[in-house]
């Protein structure tokens, strides 16, 4: 089923996300990898018991995830950041095989977007691998305007944290630069699809 799995990814602020939500308008199906680890820190206990041995108290207050706390320790501490992927990903990739038989088993594609294919390398386990780029100084501006605000500085570090956008595009089967407004994405999303053998409406 290799091929039927697309994994769309891109660096911090590249648009990836913008790319997947129209996917899912087109009626595509889309697993969010973010999502679903975000919600095992949350309410898997294993899960929760490790980050808690890794990190300490301070991971959780009250019962609820401290995530600033988290990111702010991961990403100024990469050996803290490949033990937190080596306790989240192998799960997050379980719970991906679980949607798909579950939900998309009848697809012909199944997209999953994950910031960290080749960080985590598990781009063999995908048919294909679609980048989305974007200049560093639009990345930045894009991800300053969110409502989390990261800092410039927390932007940096976590772009230290991920291999350089150059290295991924000597990896990656498609390329999609996004430098310009969201129609413009919107029709290489439209011609990715075209590609794939999607008809488009």
């Amino acid at each position: 089923m290799k091929k039927n799995k697309i994994a769309i990814t891109g660096n911090i602020g590249s648009g990836k996300s913008t790319f997947s939500e129209y996917l899912v308008q087109r009626g595509c199906a889309v697993i969010i990898a973010d999502d679903i680890s975000k919600n095992l820190l949350r309410n898997n206990d294993s899960i929760k018991k490790k980050v808690s041995k890794l990190f300490g108290k301070s991971a959780y207050i009250g019962g609820r995830l401290n995530n600033k706390f988290i990111a702010d320790k991961v990403f100024s501490n990469p050996g803290l950041l490949n033990e937190l992927n080596s306790i989240l990903h192998p799960n997050v990739l379980l719970e991906i095989d679980s949607i798909i038989n579950r939900d998309y088993s009848n697809h012909k594609f199944i997209f999953i977007e994950s910031a960290l294919v080749y960080e985590t390398d598990i781009e063999k386990r995908f048919g294909y691998v679609v980048l989305i780029t974007s200049d560093f100084n639009i990345r930045l501006q894009r991800t300053s305007g969110k409502g989390e605000k990261i800092t410039e500085e927390d932007f940096r570090k976590r772009e230290r944290n991920q291999i350089p956008q150059t290295e991924k595009e000597k990896r990656a089967d498609f390329i999609f630069t996004n430098n310009g407004s969201k129609a413009e994405l919107y029709k290489k999303a439209d011609l990715l699809l075209l590609t794939l053998g999607f008809e488009i409406v």
